[in-house]
């Protein structure tokens, strides 16, 4: 009776150049601190980490707190870009630290992150939000109806909902509002993201509370203080064309066109 037998395995191939080596890299990450229980200053502290350049500086940050120091303080929910709670500065602009990718900001140097600005911080990157959200409330952000309640649906035209799509993709991040340097100098404007979200509601066909939303708009810290330098569309996480929006309710104010 034959014996079965194994054949010989292939040699494994040799692993191509560049691939042999680990995927991880040191990278420095420059975090602003900031704790009012210690110091009415803040300061900067550098953390090295060995972490894969794929990863996000979320990723960095989850990896700071729960393996080198468990102080470091910040908002994260969702971690896909949805929820907005992580926005801050990273490398000098505004970004959701959960989009954003270390390899696309050259680790070869520090990664500097720090709070947004133009709102009080209460520690490391963890900003008062409440101003931001209540200029989001001011303006009044669902839908105003007259008359009795309908039996049925609001019915709306394709073309009726695509003259607002833009500006229902705000996730209320704070990044457009906090890039403005008019915010920055002067915390009583409105802001972009307040702005955007009144559009949204100005330019539904649905809506009948156009007019008084256009009014509040209108008061010195209205619309009429954006300088239209494109910070707030540069800064959008979602790429909703910020500047523009505000352009266009300047215009329904002038025209009383919506």
């Amino acid at each position: 009776m034959a014996t079965p037998t194994m054949e010989k395995a292939d040699k494994a191939p040799e692993p191509e150049a560049g691939f042999a080596d680990s995927p991880y890299i040191t990278a420095t990450f420059r975090i602003r601190r900031f704790n009012p229980e210690v110091s009415d200053e803040s300061v900067w502290q550098d953390f090295q980490i060995e972490i894969d350049p794929k990863e996000r500086v979320l990723d960095a940050l989850h990896k700071i707190k729960w393996e080198t120091d468990g102080s470091l303080t910040f908002r994260r929910s969702c971690a896909h870009g949805i929820c907005g709670s992580d926005a801050m500065r990273i490398n000098g602009k505004n970004r959701l630290a959960c989009k954003t990718l270390i390899k696309d900001l050259n680790p070869e140097k520090p990664i500097t992150v720090e709070a947004i600005k133009g709102l009080t911080v209460l520690k490391d990157l963890v900003v008062d939000m409440d101003p931001f959200f209540q200029a989001y409330r001011d303006v009044m952000p669902f839908l105003i109806t007259k008359g009795n309640e309908p039996t049925r649906e609001r019915l709306q035209s394709a073309e009726d909902r695509e003259r607002f799509d833009d500006t229902t993709k705000c996730i209320l991040c704070a990044a457009c509002t906090s890039s403005c340097p008019v915010f920055w100098n002067d915390g009583q404007y409105f802001g972009p993201a307040a702005i955007v979200n009144a559009h949204r509601f100005i330019f539904d066909s649905r809506d009948e509370g156009g007019e008084q939303r256009l009014e509040i708009l209108n008061d010195r810290d209205g619309v009429w203080r954006c300088r239209t330098t494109f910070n707030c569309t540069d800064a959008c996480p979602r790429g909703i064309e910020v500047t523009k929006a505000i352009q266009e309710v300047k215009r329904a104010l002038i025209t009383r066109r919506f």
